[in-house]
């Protein structure tokens, strides 16, 4: 397993997938890394739609602007944002805590050697409402991303992001 520092460093946008399947004890790891994100006040406002079949990921595929890749992908994770679990019942809260959900999802599927993309649901009501309709989740709950997972296609480096003029010390 990669080192915390090259997992960030080395975590990158993976939209080209191998036919090798994902394992249920990868699935397993990605969803307790998921689930081990900090919310607050502990209190957890996600759910996850686990999408293993071929009909459903081209149907995403189909639905989604910018999702294209899933008809590659052999798996794909639907995560949401629950705002009656959220503090405050908020939906920002919700958001924010499932956003970071998300993260580690994504820094654990780089961690195992997987390639993965986080695709926008959310704010786009269009989009949300296009997974809610092929996934049957409830008109509460916000799709916030839909993340298609798979074995990497060829080799692709990670950007540096760092910009030391976006650092601000002491004050702006």
């Amino acid at each position: 397993m990669k080192s915390f520092f090259d997992t960030v460093f080395q975590r990158r946008s993976v939209r080209s997938f191998t036919a090798e399947p994902v394992t249920e004890e990868e699935l397993g790891q990605l969803l307790r890394a998921a689930m081990a994100a900090p919310t607050a006040v502990n209190r957890q406002p996600w759910e996850f739609v686990i999408i293993r079949t071929r009909e459903k990921l081209d149907a995403l595929a189909a639905a989604l602007p910018y999702a294209g890749m899933a008809r590659q992908a052999l798996l794909g994770v639907v995560v949401c944002a629950v705002p009656a679990q959220a503090h405050e019942k908020r939906a920002e809260y919700a958001v924010i805590d499932a956003s970071i959900a998300c993260e580690n999802l994504l820094l654990a599927a780089e961690a195992l050697g997987l390639g993965a993309v986080w695709t926008a649901l959310y704010p786009q009501t269009d989009r949300q409402a296009a997974a809610r309709r092929l996934l049957g989740i409830p008109e509460e709950v916000i799709p916030l991303a839909f993340v298609p997972i798979g074995r990497p296609r060829g080799e692709g480096g990670a950007k540096d992001k760092f910009k030391e003029e976006k650092i601000h010390r002491e004050q702006w």
